[in-house]
């Protein structure tokens, strides 16, 4: 049964409070709700499958910290790694084993990353990534694609998806011009674009999200991601796949694995860090060899490879390696995306579902979602309606249409059937508005 939330007082004050001291009250864009017309939720804690806010609410959480949740909150197995270091110290400034052992797992397997660097976040991973092509390639140009997010650099704040979409941002002051026109933004899933720009250009790299999970959900057509490396081989580009929000999710080797495609670079965040702060970018010997202190690109961080973010990597990553586990969280999403599928059927208000192992969206469009424009055809102001009555039904849903909800390995069967029926009850609250 769905439980009766309490007023949200707590919650409430705490954002008054946060609007006097952070930019809108809140230290990330899309946390503030405010594309959906509320207040964020202020959690006080989580376990598994759940938040529990200020008031003492109790939500079935399909945010999951943006991804790197996927074993739930607080894994005993994390919680110990963390523990064990925590008790010698939480910064060393200095090399320890840990990062030297997580770099050895991810290189086993990504059979196309033979070197890594740690990082501290997605964006670091991915910026110091161009960084890189473009001195590999002593070219400039970069090719991103509409609703593609890869951190918030000044390279990639052009037609980008996550908070920028959300909050109807197509690019960000403070952005020098020049360094804009060094980026071409190319509709997704169209590679007769991606053609003319290397007929037209010289182009350093190509950056891509294989699988879009920053403009609500996107899959790659059948051919495309193969279209990217063959195009990238040609013109002597690299190809760099985004494994920010895919890697460990969609598969244990991500997107790469799932569509056997071998990227020159990758980057990873997220999972790695078992829900603290840490980022990596990698690839072939010879890239990777040009990366400081090894060659001349320079790139550094005092807390990179920082042993608690280490230790509760290792912990999650050799977890997800245990055999059965992605038919497991297959099985989970299927439940729920087919679920959705099923009530789309008969709602009253157009919706298009769209899932990959890990990641489902409900887009509120009668359009099949291919790219960012049809992304873009979606009913915010309904989807608004409808985050609101889910949270009211206690499901933290990301409060974006233009974001993936994430399912973990805890969500279980009685906490997917209860995000159905809250589904079901948000879609007709929303037709009766």
């Amino acid at each position: 049964m769905t439980q009766t939330l309490l007023p949200l007082a707590r919650s409430h004050q705490a954002f008054e409070r946060a609007t006097k001291v952070l930019p809108g009250g809140v230290n990330s864009p899309v946390r503030s709700c405010k594309a959906v017309n509320a207040e964020p939720l202020f959690i006080d804690h989580a376990d598994g499958a759940y938040l529990w806010d200020l008031d003492g609410n109790r939500y079935v959480d399909y945010v999951g910290s943006w991804g790197p949740m996927i074993l739930g909150h607080r894994h005993p197995r994390v919680l110990e790694a963390i523990e064990d270091v925590l008790m010698k110290g939480t910064s060393f400034g200095a090399p320890c084993l840990a990062e030297v052992e997580l770099a050895e797992l991810l290189c086993r397997i990504h059979p196309s990353v033979q070197s890594v660097r740690m990082v501290n976040s997605g964006t670091e991973a991915t910026m110091s990534a161009i960084r890189l092509a473009r001195a590999f390639t002593n070219r400039q140009m970069l090719i991103k694609f509409d609703g593609c997010y890869h951190g918030h650099a000044d390279s990639f704040l052009v037609k980008a998806g996550s908070g920028l979409a959300t909050l109807g941002i197509t690019s960000s002051p403070g952005v020098p011009e020049e360094l804009s026109k060094l980026t071409l933004s190319l509709p997704f899933n169209d590679l007769s674009s991606v053609e003319k720009a290397f007929n037209d250009h010289k182009i350093a790299a190509i950056i891509v999200e294989p699988v879009v999970g920053n403009a609500g959900l996107i899959l790659p057509k059948d051919g495309y991601l193969e279209g990217l490396r063959e195009l990238c081989t040609q013109h002597g580009a690299l190809l760099i796949f985004d494994e920010v929000m895919t890697g460990f999710r969609i598969a244990l080797g991500g997107a790469q694995e799932r569509f056997n495609i071998a990227p020159d670079l990758s980057c990873f965040g997220k999972i790695i860090g078992g829900g603290l702060p840490v980022g990596a970018y990698g690839g072939r010997q010879e890239i990777m060899d040009m990366v400081a202190p090894a060659g001349p690109v320079y790139q550094a961080g005092t807390l990179s490879g920082n042993p608690m973010a280490m230790a509760a990597g290792l912990a999650q990553v050799r977890l997800l390696q245990i055999p059965q586990t992605y038919e497991q969280l297959d099985q989970r999403t299927g439940r729920l995306a087919d679920g959705l599928t099923e009530l789309a059927k008969n709602s009253p208000i157009p919706f298009q579902v769209v899932s990959v192992t890990g990641m489902v969206c409900a887009f509120f469009t009668k359009s099949k979602v291919v790219d960012f424009t049809t992304a873009q055809t979606s009913d915010t102001t309904t989807f608004a309606s409808f985050w609101q009555t889910m949270i009211s039904k206690g499901i933290y849903w990301p409060p974006s249409q233009f974001e993936s909800a994430f399912i973990s390995l805890v969500h279980s069967k009685r906490d997917i059937d209860e995000t159905l029926a809250a589904f079901e009850e948000a879609v007709a609250a929303a037709d009766a508005r």
